[in-house]
């Protein structure tokens, strides 16, 4: 019992010393609480200035509501001869008329006015008010024309141009294509060595597959590239990475495989290579064969 007195027994000052401890954690405490109500009070916002904000916000709600209807009708400029299914249901034709239309085009024939578009489609004189203000129809449309069903509709006013000499100037009068684009294509004609095929137009971003019908439409690859398809089970590293879609460590890659699984013997082997287009295999081949 001595033993434990004389660990628990504590003189007058260091008791006097506790307390002054205790009383300074209950102080402060006290002033942490006091803070903390004192912020919430700060920020409480006023019943008149709480009204304020909320009619505000209402307001703000219906203009982001009436900005999203107005991007979500806005109708851009488009020739009504290249009408889709997807195309059409936006505009609100119904499936008769879509068809109807498509069945028109299928014969070769071409509208040149709103009055034939709805001569063509039945639609409304209400719809055709809405969209027609947004028909562009270049001047070959001005004279209609035929072909049979199996044949590929070209108008007979448009010259075909070589793909591989067409100047940017000569793209933007292609349905679609603006200034942008036909300097991609350029730029890009001019990375490649020159187009193998119209194949590649997929390459070039932003152009859809819309647009790329229209191109072949008016542009045919009339002059090839000096293009040798090469074995790629005897193509360098160096050879493999001048051609367009492979780059140094690419062909490094290709190659690597090659020498450890002896050869390769079918296009599908190069897509477990990291980092190979598996999305291009089409052009590819333009370039590389397996013998």
């Amino acid at each position: 019992m001595k033993f434990l007195k004389s660990h628990f027994a504590l003189s007058r000052s260091q008791q006097n010393g506790i307390f002054v401890l205790v009383l300074l954690i209950i102080i402060l405490q006290a002033v942490l609480i006091f803070d903390l109500f004192i912020s919430d009070s700060e920020y409480e916002v006023p019943k008149d200035q709480q009204a304020q904000i909320e009619s505000f916000q209402k307001e703000l709600d219906s203009l982001n509501r009436s900005s999203k209807k107005l991007k979500k009708d806005t109708i851009y400029p488009f020739n009504p001869n290249f009408l889709t299914d997807f195309k059409g249901y936006q505009l609100g034709l119904n499936v008769e008329e879509i068809d109807r239309f498509l069945e028109y085009r299928s014969q070769g024939k071409w509208v040149n006015s709103a009055e034939k578009f709805q001569e063509v489609t039945g639609v409304s004189d209400i719809l055709l008010a809405k969209i027609s203000p947004s028909f562009r129809f270049p001047e070959w449309t001005k004279k209609e024309t035929t072909a049979s069903p199996n044949q590929k509709i070209v108008p007979a006013e448009v010259k075909i141009t070589d793909l591989n000499i067409a100047s940017a100037e000569d793209l933007k009068t292609v349905n679609g294509i603006g200034e942008v684009l036909s300097e991609r294509i350029v730029k890009y004609r001019t990375s490649i060595g020159g187009f193998v095929d119209v194949v590649q137009l997929k390459d070039i971003y932003g152009l859809s597959p819309e647009v790329i019908e229209r191109v072949e439409q008016k542009f045919q690859i009339l002059t090839r590239p000096d293009v040798t398809i090469k074995n790629i089970n005897s193509i360098s590293s160096s050879e493999l990475a001048e051609i367009p879609y492979f780059n140094a460590a690419l062909a490094k890659e290709i190659i690597s495989y090659r020498n450890l699984h002896e050869g390769i013997s079918s296009f599908d082997e190069l897509i477990k290579i990291k980092g190979f287009p598996s999305d291009k295999i089409d052009r590819i081949k333009l370039y590389l064969a397996i013998e």
